[in-house]
């Protein structure tokens, strides 16, 4: 068979973790060789390095120093540090996760150098094109050659999108193989005790969107509701240093600080977040994942926003949409702790093979793959030169 290589781009913490098991599956197969490029948009230790040690990843091949900027700054400096990389490499395929910038400026580099873009991760859609995310769902969706879908709704949106079917595959959710082949670590995490928490007795929350920690009112609502939730539980809050930078310009960190019963804490490893939500009575995030994460757990979840681009979380019973009003996250998690949520389990193919399927579905298509472009590859890197050359 011949050998494919696969460039796999990864930005941020929720890249990590979906990139781990599909990493792993490929180096189980001699005829594949993958390549892991960082490009930065989450840089620090906390956000970045510890995740590498808990999920086991390799050395990224390419590091990019993205940083942070706007979504055009860092989506233009994800771009071009692509670019070289795809030209220094070569490789036969680019495969990104998620939603990120990372993920479009990925897709949308390799795409104008005529080299075919899986997209893991595909179909998800919130129907807000206010969001960032869904705009760069939509984009990555249009212009990838291979799409892996997590749940059915998914593949109904590409369909609905004319997305030809033969380029659409169900293969389960890589989240959850990272979560499932990682129980018994999670499991020995010892954060609890370092914490002094106890099972079921307290609340994790996470906010980082920008629609809920960029304005003002919204932030402000929000807080007064993990105010209400105090009079419930304790609350665990690890903070993303950006929604810590966005409350602390507003006061409203001050006001959290000064909350009894609520703890706020840095940003976790992978496997000591995972026991503090698997110990929790009750999760209230913004965060796409983490719904996905509490479905598997069985642990209820308060959405903070007005939909989610994840509905199976919603049918399987785990996950209700509460808005941002504090009465209505306050009595959701009331009768959450009230032990008045029943669960479904986890969706069909959330069974930690979806990395297998994905794979799978590479090798079948490898000449496919190393034949689509063939004749073009070579003269877009030409173009680009040419253009670089005349200016």
């Amino acid at each position: 068979m011949t050998d494919l290589r696969i460039l796999c781009v990864a930005g941020c913490r929720p890249n990590f973790v979906k990139l781990g098991p599909v990493i792993r599956e490929m180096r189980r197969h001699a005829s594949i060789h993958p390549l892991l490029v960082h490009t930065g948009q989450h840089y620090d230790h906390d956000l970045s390095g510890v995740f590498f040690r808990d999920l086991e990843l390799p050395r990224p091949d390419v590091k990019l120093a993205v940083g942070s900027g706007s979504q055009a700054v860092q989506t233009a400096r994800a771009m071009e540090g692509l670019e070289s990389a795809l030209v220094e490499h070569h490789p036969d395929l680019v495969l990104v996760v998620g939603d990120v910038n990372s993920t479009v400026a990925a897709a949308l580099t390799a795409v104008k150098l005529g080299i075919p873009v899986a997209h893991v991760e595909a179909g998800l859609r919130s129907f807000d094109r206010e969001m960032p995310e869904e705009i760069n769902r939509l984009v990555t969706d249009t212009i990838s050659d291979f799409l892996f879908a997590t749940e059915p709704s998914a593949v109904e949106n590409l369909h609905r999108e004319g997305i030809a079917a033969k380029r659409v595959w169900f293969v389960g959710n890589v989240m959850v193989d990272a979560l499932l082949s990682s129980l018994d670590r999670i499991s020995a995490s010892d954060v609890l005790e370092r914490l002094g928490l106890q099972a079921r007795g307290y609340a994790v929350v996470t906010l980082h969107r920008a629609e809920n920690v960029d304005d003002p009112l919204a932030a402000g609502s929000l807080v007064e509701a993990l105010e209400g939730l105090l009079g419930l539980v304790e609350v665990a809050f690890p903070v993303h240093p950006r929604t810590r930078e966005r409350l602390h310009s507003t006061g409203l960190l001050r006001r959290l600080e000064d909350a009894p019963g609520l703890r706020l804490l840095d940003p976790l490893g992978y496997l000591d977040f995972l026991k503090l939500v698997k110990e929790a009575s009750l999760v209230a995030t913004d965060s796409g994942g983490l719904q996905e994460e509490c479905t598997v757990l069985g642990v209820p979840c308060l959405t903070m926003r007005d939909g989610t681009e994840r509905p199976c979380t919603v049918i399987q019973g785990t996950n209700r949409i509460v808005g941002k009003t504090p009465a209505a996250i306050v009595d959701a998690a009331l009768r959450a702790v009230s032990g008045g949520w029943g669960t479904a389990g986890p969706p069909d193919l959330w069974d930690g093979h979806a990395a297998e399927r994905i794979v799978g579905a590479l090798l079948e298509n490898t000449d496919e793959i190393k034949g689509r472009y063939r004749g073009l590859r070579g003269r877009a890197l030409s173009c680009g030169r040419t253009r670089a050359s005349a200016a």
